[in-house]
C-alpha cells in the first residue's frame, strides 16, 4: 500500500493512527455516504473544508453530519467574513482533490480549526489524503499534528 502525504506526516511526527480503504464506485462520494458505506459513525467521521478570508486560507474539520457555520468559522479565524474556496482551486491550494482532502499533509500548514464536538472521542476519522482512504486518529493527536484549535463550528444538517 502506498502511503499518502497525510500518513507520511503522521509517521514523521510519530503519531499513532490506523487507516482503512473503501471501494470507490463513484469518483466523488460525500461523507455521509462514506459513513454509511463503512459503518462508521457520522458523529466521528469528519470532513475537511477549506475557506478563505482577508488573512489567507483556513481549514475546518467537522463531523460529516454537520454543516459549517460560516459566521462561527470566521469568528474562530478572527475574520469578519470567510467563504468556501471554489472546488476547482482546492488541489492547487492544498495538494488534495475534492473527496480526498485531509487536514494532514497539505502543501502548507494552514490555521486549522476542529469542531469541539469531537474532542472527547477516543478516535475520529478523517480523509487519508486520497479518495478511498481513511485515517483513524485520536482528536488530540490530530490537534497537535496540525497545530489546531477546538472550537464550535458546525450545525446539524
Amino acid at each position: 500500500m502506498k502511503k499518502t502525504n497525510a500518513m507520511r506526516m503522521l509517521d514523521r511526527l510519530k503519531i499513532e493512527y490506523q487507516f482503512d480503504e473503501y471501494d470507490v464506485e463513484d469518483k466523488l462520494i460525500d461523507g455521509l455516504s462514506v459513513s454509511s458505506k463503512t459503518g462508521l459513525s457520522s458523529n466521528k467521521m469528519c470532513k475537511t473544508l477549506v475557506c478563505s478570508g482577508r488573512g489567507g486560507y483556513y481549514v475546518y474539520v467537522i463531523p460529516v453530519k454537520m454543516s459549517l457555520d460560516l459566521k462561527l468559522a470566521a469568528l474562530a479565524a478572527g475574520e469578519k467574513k470567510i467563504e468556501m474556496i471554489p472546488q476547482k482551486n482546492l488541489q492547487s491550494i492544498t495538494g488534495y482533490v475534492h473527496g480526498g482532502c485531509s487536514p494532514l499533509g497539505m502543501k502548507k500548514l494552514f490555521p486549522t480549526y476542529i469542531d469541539e464536538s469531537v474532542k472527547d472521542f477516543n478516535i475520529i476519522t478523517v480523509s487519508g489524503g486520497m479518495i478511498g482512504m481513511l485515517v483513524h486518529i485520536n482528536p488530540g493527536d490530530l490537534l497537535k499534528a496540525v497545530d489546531g484549535v477546538f472550537v464550535s463550528l458546525g450545525k446539524e444538517e
